[in-house]
């Protein structure tokens, strides 16, 4: 198991330089300052140091699994409708891809959806855009 792998002396707990090892070998990149403060903003404090004990740390790296899950889902399907690989969408893209997977759709509901994420209106919708529809939700209005 990772923990203890990072564990370094066999503690019983991971302090800060501990977490970003673990971070850098599980996802692949170093963790800002922001986000290591983050994980032990309601650590335990030993010999005045906050350390993050073995539940606390599944409980932070499995939730950024489940998210690094949703962006790879998200990146996914935008690849799927991005049939020319140009790291864009445009109306066809978004039209062709409806016609497939949700046929009873009005052209006019897709075009209209299509407006609404191309935030920049240059009729082309980037990842960027797609990715902050897809995690859209309603209830982020209230």
């Amino acid at each position: 198991m990772a923990f203890h792998e990072y564990d370094s002396g066999q503690k019983g707990y991971l302090n800060r330089e501990d977490v970003k090892v673990a971070t850098v070998s599980l996802f692949g990149y170093k963790p800002s300052k922001f986000e290591v403060d983050q994980v032990f903003k309601n650590a335990k404090e030993v010999n005045g140091e906050h350390v993050l004990e073995l539940d606390p740390f599944i409980k932070v790296m499995s939730s950024k699994m489940a998210a690094q899950d949703k962006d790879e889902e998200i990146r996914q399907v935008f690849l799927a409708f991005d049939t020319h690989c140009r790291g864009f969408l445009t109306l066809d893209d978004l039209l062709r891809a409806g016609s497939l997977v949700a046929p009873h759709i009005p052209r006019h509901r897709m075009e209209a959806a299509f407006r609404e994420v191309d935030s920049d209106g240059d009729s082309r919708v980037s990842y960027r855009d797609f990715e902050y529809m897809m995690k859209y939700s309603l209830d982020d209005r209230m």
